[in-house]
């Protein structure tokens, strides 16, 4: 009796976490752990602790006793985490508690003691590095990035995938209600006075990008009112007048009820109407043409400042897309065929959004994977709920509708209005029906796809086979080529002959 074959080994790979960031702020102490590539990284862990470091600077210039000692047990935990992970490639960075504070020398000491080996930020170093987050998170972006953070706020110009004049003001969020006891009138002005430092923000164009847990949670707010369709802040956009509605709300916002909502903490509550105040001041001083959230900032731009130039020019949203989707069953180079593919029949002569349109496929390729039942649901939580960095709200919307359309599902849905026009959305929902055609026509193979081709002339939609591979033609391939045509107001022809 012949003996069993062994088992195949699986040529699955885990992904392991192989860096890490400690960001000692003035009011939390976070580790970050990630893992994945290089220019758009997964986040694996993030904790945090709320030590409030900074909230004595504006009364005592000190780090209080029972914050330092939450910051170190914190650290503590940290160390042995990343050690017990395996994880030797670990930046550690402390901001304006460390470096203001009358005894933050003695901290850092006490923070070396523990393994760990902290680098103190300047204020134009913390700045330029915010900036890089904003560059790596939004490729080719021009404008002012306004980082707050618990002791400070960070102000740099970025353009040209490059920024300067940053500067950084004791304007952070613990040390503003002390600003405030200075009256109506005198909150303001005092703000006004910083912000003086900053004076050629006035003469930069492009939007305000702002970073931080605090703006993070002024759009929370703002996306809860507006009854928004998605969750994340991050590419959330607001016009200046918006912004300033949304400002005179919250300034004004009782912090224990701002808590109930969610994406905002009860840390972030207690100043959000002093950021809100502040912002309002912002608004009036640089007049920007919009206000746009970046989830990435200072932990991100430390990763992306020591990247090498070939790496800091990949598209983030295809590297990230890519990445979840391959171990889902896309593939890059089918996905590029299938663009090619379909390119004229769904693009005509309004040519643009390719890189959204490759994303949404090798998307749609992961989701034909998914159990019927549950690809729907969970596909468009792919494109909508999913952070990626590279894409608008706008690409959201229209990979979510492909997506939708790629289920059998093209009607233009309503809460995604919100986001794009319709006919963003209708052009999208032909991506989707394109590749749920191609998917048809012979599984979306090389093999099927170089013996055909897919052509719009004029008014008529054309499927060309080859003669040789007729035998791919069947109910289904023509029930999803009539339903592409249909969607485009189109007539459609099957033709045989080898081109």
């Amino acid at each position: 009796m012949p003996s069993p074959r062994p088992a195949k080994r699986s040529s699955l790979k885990i992904e392991e976490p192989d860096r890490a960031v400690i960001d000692i702020g003035s009011n939390t102490v976070r580790l970050v752990v990630y893992s994945g590539p290089q220019r758009a990284p997964n986040v694996w862990l993030n904790e945090k602790v709320t030590a409030r470091l900074g909230r004595d600077l504006a009364a005592t210039g000190e780090i209080p006793p029972e914050a330092e000692k939450l910051a170190l047990d914190g650290l503590v935990r940290f160390a042995a985490i990343i050690d017990d992970l395996g994880v030797r490639d670990v930046a550690t960075v402390a901001t304006a508690a460390a470096r203001d504070a009358g005894n933050g020398a003695e901290f850092i000491d006490k923070v070396r003691d523990l393994g760990l080996d902290p680098r103190v930020l300047s204020g134009e170093e913390e700045a330029r590095i915010s900036a890089f987050g904003v560059i790596g998170a939004f490729p080719g972006a021009r404008g002012i990035v306004a980082d707050l953070g618990g002791g400070s706020l960070e102000l740099v110009a970025i353009e040209d995938a490059g920024c300067h004049d940053g500067v950084s003001l004791p304007l952070g969020t613990l040390r503003l209600p002390a600003l405030r006891d200075n009256g109506a009138n005198g909150f303001p002005k005092a703000v006004k006075q910083e912000l003086a430092k900053a004076a050629w923000a006035k003469k930069q164009s492009g939007p305000l990008y702002l970073v931080g847990g605090t703006w993070r949670a002024l759009a929370s707010f703002a996306m809860h009112k507006a009854k928004y369709p998605l969750t994340d802040p991050q590419a959330y956009c607001l016009t200046p007048e918006q912004a300033e509605k949304v400002a005179r709300k919250l300034e004004k916002a009782d912090p224990d009820k701002l808590s109930s909502i969610s994406g905002i903490t009860t840390s972030r509550a207690a100043g959000l109407p002093d950021a809100a105040a502040m912002l309002r001041v912002m608004l009036q001083q640089f007049a920007p043409d919009s206000l746009v959230i970046s989830a990435w900032g200072i932990r991100e731009g430390l990763l992306f400042d020591r990247l090498k130039d070939i790496a800091r020019d990949q598209d983030p949203l295809l590297t990230a897309v890519t990445h979840f989707a391959t171990p889902r069953g896309a593939d890059i180079t089918n996905a590029t065929l299938t663009a090619a593919w379909t390119a004229d029949a769904v693009e005509g002569r309004n040519r643009g959004s390719e890189r959204i349109r490759l994303a949404a496929i090798m998307l749609i390729q992961a989701a034909a994977r998914i159990e019927p039942n549950m690809r729907l649901k969970h596909a468009t939580d792919w494109a909508l709920e999913k952070r990626w960095v590279g894409l608008d709200h706008t690409g959201r919307a229209m990979m979510a509708q492909a997506l939708r359309a790629s289920c059998g599902q093209p009607k233009v849905v309503e809460n995604l209005l919100q986001l794009a026009s319709e006919e963003q959305l209708h052009r999208a929902s032909a991506w989707g029906l394109a590749a749920r055609l191609c998917r048809k026509l012979g599984a979306g193979t090389r093999i099927s796809l170089s013996g055909s081709a897919l052509r719009r002339e004029r008014e008529t939609l054309v499927l060309r086979i080859d003669e040789s591979r007729s035998y791919l033609m069947a109910d289904t391939v023509e029930t999803e080529l009539a339903n592409l045509a249909g969607w485009q107001g189109l007539k459609y022809e099957t033709v045989f002959a080898d081109r």
